[in-house]
């Protein structure tokens, strides 16, 4: 009973304000969490095309455009923070848990109702301030051209959307849904700017005419209204600016190959210490940590752009903000891209022939993206509390054995496994994403990685509940 539980022990007077999903007192039939799931995900797509109301612009550059993939946000809408606020008060409570600085003991319910309370807290908090730092710096246009009225009204919806999000993702993880919300919305967004791109009917004017931004509509448009039908079929699939189709054939081959890698693992045995013939088995994925050292790559990433940013446009002349980044807008959209500093040589080339052209600029991306993600793996399991020292204490605290070694080599034996199936997981991770970047995937290479983990996640969840309905669940 540390120093650690005093600080937690703050939480406890905010417990009985905060907005909380009760945990089901039943078990809640597959079905009806379907439903569940199905629901909070039509109130997340509703509030990402719902404008705010009171913004005077939301037009110019976006400094927050390169953070959207992993956030499930839409600009200019309700769904402006997405989950933000409850992906950084989680990341933070679990590293403060993982690293000791708070003591939480997961088998005292207290323990665990306060950790939950402060995510909870911290988040909100952390929405009222991102909100009020938005409409200050100017993203819906000067506090003096909104008035202080519909200043105050853009932040309570802000904040409202925040907890909204939070309680979302609570009642899916509380036993009513299947899975997280927080992947369930960043798999939404991912999907839907794929799709989005593949068939959106919005014409757009680059100089050539009309054209379609949707890939498989383009390519039709072009094939019927052009004479030339192999310059068309070029055409179709090389644009620039604009998705083409080999964008899209990338993308479905990128899926396609992480679905492949998502099933190499290493099944280690085990068995029961007290129910003699009990069999089971721990396996160990290559992607042992998931997509969480691409998540942490990206927000390292983004948060990077986002300062580059900012100080590049107050001091452009300065020579350490240029080695930071050196930024310029976007003929097309309204974003600003990288073109010198640090900024540049960790973003990826824009294609191949940029790739061939700037070679110290794609072996530099290529080595900080497989350095970065296999570190951000190693030291995900150790916070998270998935190291082979805690797996060989958790199975000591089921009563499970390796069958042929002794309770005391267990951790030396995971120790063989974990570690490397970490690190190795994070370079594939990092790997596939150069990859998708470099054949111009659409949604990014990080997005599809993204995408296709938590569908995964999402297919074996459905199986498992599915299985355990129908009462074919064995361990």
């Amino acid at each position: 009973m540390g120093g650690g539980f005093r600080v937690l022990h703050l939480v406890r007077p905010f417990l009985s304000f905060l907005p909380e999903v009760q945990t089901a007192d039943r078990k809640v039939p597959f079905r009806e969490k379907v439903i569940y799931t199905v629901i909070s995900l039509f109130i997340f797509l509703v509030c990402s095309q719902l404008p705010l109301y009171g913004i005077h612009s939301a037009t110019g550059a976006d400094p927050f455009y390169w953070m959207r993939v992993i956030l499930a946000s839409n600009r200019g809408t309700v769904m402006e923070l997405g989950i933000t606020p409850i992906v950084t008060s989680g990341l933070v409570m679990q590293l403060l848990a993982g690293s000791k600085i708070i003591e939480v003991d997961n088998n005292v319910r207290e323990d665990r109702a306060l950790l939950n309370g402060a995510q909870k807290l911290l988040g909100i908090l952390i929405a009222i301030g991102e909100a009020v730092a938005y409409v200050l710096s100017g993203m819906y246009g000067s506090v003096g051209q909104l008035g202080a009225g519909n200043a105050i009204l853009i932040i309570l919806q802000l904040c409202f959307a925040g907890i909204i999000i939070i309680c979302l993702d609570e009642l899916l993880q509380k036993g009513y849904g299947l899975g997280s919300g927080i992947s369930l919305f960043i798999a939404t967004n991912i999907c839907e700017n794929i799709i989005w791109k593949a068939f959106s009917p919005t014409t757009i004017n680059s100089g050539r005419g009309a054209e379609f931004e949707g890939a498989v509509i383009a390519l039709f448009h072009l094939l019927i209204t052009r004479t030339d039908k192999v310059r068309a079929l070029r055409e179709a699939f090389y644009r620039q600016n604009l998705p083409n189709v080999t964008n899209l054939l990338a993308t479905v081959l990128i899926f396609l190959i992480v679905i492949y890698f998502q099933g190499f693992r290493v099944v280690l045995p085990v068995r029961s210490k007290n129910a003699r013939g009990q069999q089971g088995s721990y396996p160990i994925k290559l992607f042992y940590t998931s997509n969480m050292p691409i998540i942490l790559q990206s927000a390292l990433v983004s948060n990077l752009y986002f300062i580059s940013q900012l100080l590049y446009r107050k001091f452009s002349g300065n020579f350490f903000v240029n080695l930071l980044g050196v930024w310029k807008d976007s003929e097309y959209g309204s974003q600003s891209i990288p073109v010198g500093g640090l900024a540049y040589y960790i973003t990826a080339p824009a294609s191949l022939a940029d790739m061939a052209a700037h070679p110290f600029h794609a072996l530099f991306y290529i080595i900080f993206m497989l350095s970065a993600c296999a570190l951000f793996s190693k030291t995900w399991i150790e916070v998270s509390g998935s190291s082979a020292r805690d797996v060989a204490k958790q199975l000591k605290e089921q009563g499970m054995v390796m069958p042929g070694h002794r309770d005391s080599n267990l951790q030396k034996e995971l120790n063989r496994y974990i570690p490397t199936a970490a690190a190795f997981g994070g370079i594939c991770i990092g790997a596939l994403t150069v990859l998708a970047d470099f054949m111009g995937a659409i949604g990014s290479g990080t997005g599809i990685l993204l995408a296709v983990t938590i569908i995964y996640q999402y297919f074996e969840t459905f199986e498992k509940e599915r299985a355990s309905e129908l009462g074919f669940l064995g361990l």
